[in-house]
């Protein structure tokens, strides 16, 4: 049987060998969005579960387990709600000249799922949100980034325009892993993301915030490097909504577009226990939660303040 080893280090999600992450963003000028994009190893599989009443997607439908591509190019987290999830098309472009995809007579087809947050006019202007170039340049810092590097957060990439509370408190892009210990210590779970929540870091006997005027979402990208099948990573992404829901009060509301994707690499096999085979993957999947609750608080104590013609961000207090 294992159990969670949680160290004094948060770790990020590139603690998990091969995975990569980059960011591109502007700010000034009436700008404050940008796109994050996480680049994993050739073959990853992937899945997704989107939670949120108000999801911003591109191409999460491929990546249920009765389709027919299980492996996954690139994931894109992006600012500029459904505009921005024009970032997808750089990204792609970046995968179709470096040769990754699912080939096809005469080339690849990149798999590239996005999602979105809201930040629309937070730096003063409606139009200025993330263009197909922004994704391409995301895309070349993660390529760019040696393996294993520690993530850049706060206020960068997706997290640069992100708010909590209904638009009150800075958000941000935040990271954390998990890793197991006895016979599956080998196992790495790590987790980014951009904190953009109607909700604010949950306290016992603490209460929601009002309405607000924000608009909001939680995005997540978790990592493994064990082996797994899509209907074992979209399982995944399902329990791994428990860490958003203890990180964040409220959570998946109707405001929210709170989407968990899962990548796993495969290059670990996961030891099951002899007797109870599937306590492993139990395990693995808390382990996932958890790192999911640790890089939303990450996001939230990593945001700084910002002020622009829109308005003014501070963090949350106490963060």
């Amino acid at each position: 049987m294992t159990h969670l080893n949680q160290t004094a280090r948060p770790g990020f999600i590139t603690d998990v060998p091969g995975i990569r992450v980059g960011h591109a963003q502007r700010r000034g000028d009436g700008w404050l969005s940008g796109v994050s994009v996480v680049l994993p190893p050739v073959g990853t599989i992937g899945s997704v579960d989107v939670r949120g009443g108000g999801p911003g997607t591109h191409e999460t439908d491929a990546l249920d387990p009765t389709t027919l591509v299980p492996t996954v190019d690139a994931v894109v987290l992006t600012g500029g709600s459904a505009y921005g999830l024009a970032t997808a098309g750089g990204v792609q472009q970046w995968c179709e000249e470096n040769g990754r995809g699912f080939p096809v007579p005469g080339g690849v087809v990149p798999i590239v799922p996005a999602a979105a947050i809201f930040d629309l006019g937070r730096g003063g202007d409606f139009a200025a949100r993330p263009t197909a170039q922004m994704g391409y340049e995301a895309a070349l810092d993660a390529a760019d980034s040696p393996e294993g590097a520690d993530v850049v957060r706060g206020n960068v990439g997706a997290g640069t325009g992100a708010a909590i509370g209904a638009g009150t408190f800075k958000g941000g892009v935040g990271s954390a892993s998990v890793r197991l210990s006895g016979e599956n210590s080998a196992v790495v779970v790590g987790a980014l993301a951009v904190v953009n929540a109607a909700g604010i870091p949950w306290q016992p006997g603490g209460t929601p915030p009002s309405a607000g005027v924000g608009l909001n979402t939680t995005l997540v990208v978790i990592a493994t490097n064990v082996r797994m099948s899509v209907a074992e990573a979209k399982r995944t992404a399902t329990a791994a909504h428990a860490g958003l829901a203890r990180a964040l009060n409220p959570a998946h509301t109707l405001a929210d577009g709170d989407t968990i994707f899962t990548l796993a690499t495969g290059a670990v096999q996961l030891i099951a226990h002899p007797q109870i085979p599937v306590a492993a993957m139990i395990e693995l999947q808390s382990a996932a939660a958890e790192a999911v609750r640790l890089a939303i608080i990450d996001g939230v104590a990593s945001a700084v303040s910002v002020k622009t013609p829109a308005g003014e961000w501070h963090p949350f207090p106490g963060a």
